[in-house]
């Protein structure tokens, strides 16, 4: 049996009649930017998360990079990010030439460990950016404590946890902004880049989108030194076809991590730990092996893809070189990015591809 690691043919099938049309609708109208389909998706995605606007952005790179901009952060500043995340986290934070700050994750969730973020605050530290890895939510009310006490902005990164709640309460509405990604391997993903960021501040929503459109609040007046990243039509009627079914969708990527976390059973694995009082989207499922290369390949010659969700952490690419973050400084960062193997977790996987999966996990040996 061959298993990919992900697959997007179930929910094509699913939604082919929707899509076509929602390429057809923005075709028929030749209108593809800033348009009847952009107002709709931002409108939807806003009445879906529980805010008052949504800027649709070019990518969810942008729309991070976009809200601490609009947030006045820039050179001179300091933003704490995790030290565990997608590169992206940390280069919205460059693009807006603050220095980033790397916090070590919680090894059992693979977030930022709220305890580990006050010894990090500077007189430099301007924000906070949480990531929701992997689609678990982070602790996000002692986040919001700190951030608090310390008058400091949170930026939640939640390129990965479309749908995800914390304590009852969606992520993306606890900080003062939050960056969403509809890469198309996301739980809500367009059919090429696209991006949105939220909040519940007007003003603030306003200075993204302006920001987003080359710093001009209307045509040809620009009040910024801004960016292009705008939503494009074509994208947001896909989205727009898609949103209905997300929470359908998850809640099957939920039902395929409950059998992974019940069934499989082998010492040599450690299974993702799963905050109190969250629900979890499973972007990812991640395990984590000290064989986890070893593991990989057992795992390829029997047919079952995987990935490894970041085999190189931020501070030892050299994209980061210049913070002079030696080996061995960040351990838990290090050793997330050693051991950590996705498995296989999409909307579609069959039962059958399941066990199969959970039986060879098993049989490690």
């Amino acid at each position: 049996m061959n298993v990919p690691f992900v697959s997007f043919r179930p929910m094509e099938r699913e939604l082919d009649a929707e899509l076509r049309a929602a390429f057809e609708r923005v075709y028929e109208r030749s209108w593809y930017i800033e348009g009847e389909e952009d107002a709709a998706f931002e409108k939807a995605f806003a009445a879906y998360c529980g805010v008052e606007h949504c800027i649709g952005c070019g990518n969810g790179l942008d729309a991070l990079m976009l809200a601490l901009k609009a947030l006045g952060v820039g050179a001179g500043d300091e933003v704490i990010v995790p030290s565990n995340t997608f590169i992206a986290t940390a280069l919205a934070v460059t693009y807006t030439g603050a220095t980033t700050v790397f916090v070590e994750p919680d090894i059992r969730t693979y977030n930022i460990d709220p305890s580990r973020i006050e010894a990090a605050i500077t007189p430099r530290t301007k924000a906070i950016m949480p990531v929701h890895l992997y689609g678990q939510p982070a602790d996000m009310d002692p986040i919001m404590a700190i951030a608090r006490k310390h008058g400091l902005y949170v930026v939640e990164d939640c390129a990965q946890a479309h749908g995800a709640a914390y304590k009852g309460r969606l992520i993306g509405t606890f900080g003062n902004a939050a960056g969403f990604s509809f890469y198309p391997g996301k739980n809500l993903g367009a059919l090429g880049d696209a991006g949105a960021a939220i909040t519940n501040d007007k003003a603030l929503a306003d200075k993204i989108r302006a920001l987003g459109n080359y710093g001009s609040d209307y045509k040809y007046h620009h009040i910024y030194q801004g960016n292009n990243s705008r939503l494009d039509e074509l994208q947001a009627a896909f989205l727009s076809a898609k949103l209905p079914h997300m929470d359908r969708m998850n809640r099957e990527r939920r039902r395929v991590a409950a059998r992974y976390l019940a069934e499989i059973d082998n010492p040599l694995l450690t299974l993702p730990y799963v905050l109190p009082d969250t629900e979890p989207v499973w972007h990812i499922f991640a395990v984590r092996c000290g064989r986890r290369d070893e593991l990989a390949e057992y795992l390829k010659a029997a047919g079952i893809a995987t990935n490894k969700h970041y085999p190189i952490p931020m501070h030892l690419q050299g994209a980061y070189a210049e913070l002079n973050i030696p080996k061995g400084s960040l351990p838990i960062a290090e050793e997330i990015s050693a051991t950590q193997l996705s498995l296989p977790m999409y909307y579609g996987i069959t039962e059958n591809e399941i066990s199969y999966v959970v039986e060879k996990l098993n049989q490690f040996r």
